[in-house]
């Protein structure tokens, strides 16, 4: 909305229901979920279009509803058309404006006698919103905010990275909360949304549980002693094979397992020894890098059936552990790629394992577990 050199002050009672004029600087106040905020004019003025837009993205930025911008040195024949520019910048392409604003209107004419622009915005989202977005420096940083907002189980978050690069972070979450069963004990729905173009984006992730909270939280702090006392449990001068199997005896001794599925893998595994294949891959997983091993998850088939199992770096082979198949044999086993009948994987996402088996096979270890019953 616009209005060539009409004066500001009836313009803005009559549209906004009280004004004052206190040393040339406006204040109004109309209804809103959030306290109004009203930015001074006898500070805020702009001689060309980058400086209005510069004026315009910091109003929304602190929340700032309605304002009146100082033009007496922008240039009259340009002043419409960078102000219209200026208002769809900032609501489709500033990524804090995109995110945060339904619409802005403006009305060109005067204050205090001198050329101004009247602004007001209508939020989406309040100046109190505004405070809580987190700043990325880049997309790497922002996926540590993530981690730690998930590890905290926060239902929400909106990022403002300044370097973004397109991040799946629904992936992220998936693949962080596989790689973390220590402390994620269930994996949200995540929906994102992004605003803005160019270098810098807002993000916006909500993330939804089945679980509350301050169960999660129990479930968390519950889960923590058992990870713990798997590391105690391993030899620190013993070969890598003898640390693998020392490991594998702590998770298979712990319960006579029923295999089924949760949506807290790692709590019910370890609290109340229920679980399928993927919860003891990445519960063993976590525990071999505790202890500075390296162990990874392999996602596939066996025998025609989604599967998850192990690869481990024994000394400097490569090889399949599927601890189930090993509890099945009553011994942990080993296995390179040409032993593993009836299994599919990717086998571009994995390394080879091409090894021999270790000559060295027990159905236990010396060292009995700390728990049993966690």
């Amino acid at each position: 909305m616009k209005r060539k050199l009409l004066p500001l002050i009836p313009a803005l009672c009559l549209l906004l229901g009280g004004c004052g004029w206190l040393n040339g600087s406006f204040v109004s106040v109309t209804p809103h979920e959030a306290p109004k905020q009203v930015f001074h004019t006898d500070t805020v003025t702009a001689a060309n279009y980058m400086e209005f837009l510069a004026a315009l993205k910091q109003l929304v930025s602190t929340g700032t509803e309605v304002a009146a911008i100082h033009v007496e040195e922008y240039p009259e024949d340009t002043l419409e058309v960078g102000v219209r520019r200026a208002v769809f910048n900032v609501t489709h392409s500033d990524p804090v404006g995109a995110y945060a604003v339904e619409d802005i209107q403006y009305e060109i004419g005067s204050s205090s006698g001198l050329p101004a622009v009247s602004i007001t915005v209508a939020y989406r989202h309040n100046s109190t919103e505004l405070q809580r977005i987190r700043r990325a420096a880049d997309s790497a940083q922002a996926r540590t905010i993530v981690a730690n907002a998930l590890e905290g189980y926060e239902t929400g978050i909106v990022l403002l990275v300044n370097q973004y690069e397109g991040t799946d972070f629904s992936q992220f979450v998936q693949d962080y909360a596989n790689d973390h069963p220590e402390t994620i004990m269930e994996v949200p729905k995540v929906t994102q949304e992004q605003y803005g173009v160019g270098d810098s984006r807002v993000v916006e992730l909500i993330f939804s549980y089945q679980t509350s909270r301050d169960s999660l939280r129990r479930m968390q702090a519950q889960v923590k002693p058992v990870f713990d006392s798997a590391v105690l449990y391993v030899s620190g001068d013993a070969e890598d094979y003898q640390k693998y199997s020392q490991l594998y005896a702590f998770l298979m001794e712990r319960f006579d397992y029923k295999q089924e599925t949760s949506i807290t893998p790692a709590y019910s595994l370890l609290r109340h020894g229920i679980g399928d294949s993927r919860a003891f891959a990445q519960v063993y997983a976590a525990m071999c890098r505790d202890a500075g091993l390296t162990c990874m998850t392999v996602t596939g088939t066996r025998d025609g059936e989604p599967w998850t199992w192990n690869i481990l770096l024994d000394g400097e082979e490569y090889y399949h552990v599927d601890l189930l198949r090993c509890s099945e044999n009553g011994r942990f086993r080993e296995q390179t790629d040409e032993e593993m009948d009836g299994y599919v994987w990717d086998y571009s996402d994995y390394p080879e394992c091409t090894g021999k088996p270790a000559a060295v096979e027990t159905t236990a270890v010396e060292t009995q577990p700390t728990e049993n019953n966690g």
